[in-house]
């Protein structure tokens, strides 16, 4: 059925209202990582440990990830541009919040309304492009799609670090708030409802679809393989700031820059995945985990020569290289398991990715706390041979599948 009630794009604010949505997609990036660098002086200012101020990290990613598993289905069913214009308005208002106090766990309710409002905000505008293009263009646009995702964790502790250094933790909040803001006037302006015809929303026949995914052990290891090589990143997001900041008794302007370098490593293992594409599957992830395992295995062997900020950075960056590749390879391994429910199993992929990311990263940081570069190297190699084995048991499926194939 149409929905006639919303306000539509006109046809002239078209480009503008695509730059928003542009403008948009990294904001799940910078929701996570802008107050990395300031992840020390939250602990200080508020007298929590490490553990209590990393959880409102952990509470993002598992609210954002089980929104994105519903969302979906709402927004295609009642439209796009109320919701996601009302989930900037919330976001900017529990931004302001967190500014303005000290309980945590008034942060932590914070940041879940922040996973929620996100993920309505981020699942909008990757619909914006389908509902508004086609053919060509919308292959252009989607080719940079993750791109510009990317420049979210890139760019944004950069961004932090020198607002902490400036203002203090505080500042990255009124940041996100005053920038969602901002946007939220213009999408007042410019912008409007895009879908042209809403579908039934049938819980039955969603959770069905669900289901057969999730039933699908191909699949099912294949997102566990994008949470394990996500969760490497986490885990440094998480561990980083201290490592840096206590132990190597440098500045959040220097953690910034740091957490810039591997954002940039994780574009790069993604350029090199898709420059591999055509290489055989299992031949290439399997000489990228063991690549890895000899990084992290150097980076041990190297605790015992010298501890500097370069060797982290440097061993670190391989590492975080070797995650992108496994992401972005796996990622479109998982996407093309069902291509006639693209949507439905992109929402479940990221989803199901982040949830366990949540849970994994703080797990691995609340048995190897973040105190030093040995807990970060055994926090990678628990996460890298997990990878290996994960991936060991898909090949076998694989092979199982060919062999039930020639009786």
């Amino acid at each position: 059925m149409p929905i006639t009630s919303a306000k539509r794009v006109k046809p002239h604010h078209q480009t503008i209202s695509t730059i928003l949505a542009f403008s948009l997609i990294p904001l799940s990036g910078f929701a996570t990582d802008i107050y990395i660098p300031s992840l020390p002086a939250m602990g200080l200012a508020m007298h929590l440990s490490s553990m209590q101020v990393q959880l409102t990290l952990s509470i993002f990613l598992i609210s954002y990830g089980v929104s994105q598993l519903f969302i979906g289905s709402v927004l295609d069913s009642f439209g796009r541009y109320n919701f996601s214009l009302g989930a900037l308005v919330v976001f900017v208002l529990s931004c302001v919040v967190i500014a303005n106090t000290g309980n945590i766990y008034l942060i932590y309710l914070m940041r879940v309304i922040h996973g929620i409002t996100v993920a309505i905000i981020v699942v909008a505008k990757r619909a914006y492009f389908v509902d508004v293009y086609e053919g060509d263009k919308l292959k252009h646009y989607l080719s940079i799609f993750t791109i510009i995702w990317s420049t979210g964790p890139i760019v944004a502790p950069f961004i932090g670090g020198y607002l902490q250094n400036a203002f203090g933790w505080q500042s990255n909040f009124y940041f996100l708030g005053a920038i969602a803001a901002v946007i939220a006037i213009l999408e007042l302006v410019f912008s409007g409802e895009t879908i042209n015809h809403a579908t039934e929303f049938k819980l039955k026949r969603i959770a069905g679809i669900y289901v057969q995914m999730i039933k699908t052990p191909s699949f099912t290891l294949g997102l566990l393989m994008l949470g394990l090589a996500y969760s490497m990143v986490m885990v440094f997001n998480m561990s980083g700031p201290f490592i840096i900041e206590h132990q190597l008794l440098l500045t959040p302007v220097a953690a910034g820059y740091c957490s810039l370098i591997l954002g940039l490593a994780w574009m790069v293992g993604g350029f090199i995945g898709k420059a591999t594409i055509e290489r055989p599957f299992y031949k290439k992830m399997a000489i990228n985990v063991g690549l890895q395992i000899a990084f992290v295995a150097a980076m041990i062997g190297s605790l015992g020569l010298m501890v500097t900020l370069y060797t982290l950075i440097f061993f670190a960056f391989l590492i975080h290289m070797g995650a992108g590749y496994t992401y972005n390879n796996y990622f479109t391994y998982s996407m093309r398991k069902f291509p006639k429910n693209a949507a439905i199993a992109g929402g479940l992929t990221g989803g199901i990715v982040y949830i366990m990311v949540s849970f994994l990263s703080y797990g691995i940081i609340a048995v190897l706390p973040a105190k030093d570069e040995r807990n970060l190297s055994y926090s990678y190699l628990i996460l890298i041979l997990l990878s290996g084995v994960v991936m060991y048991g898909i090949s076998r499926i694989k092979k199982e599948v060919l062999a039930a194939e020639l009786v």
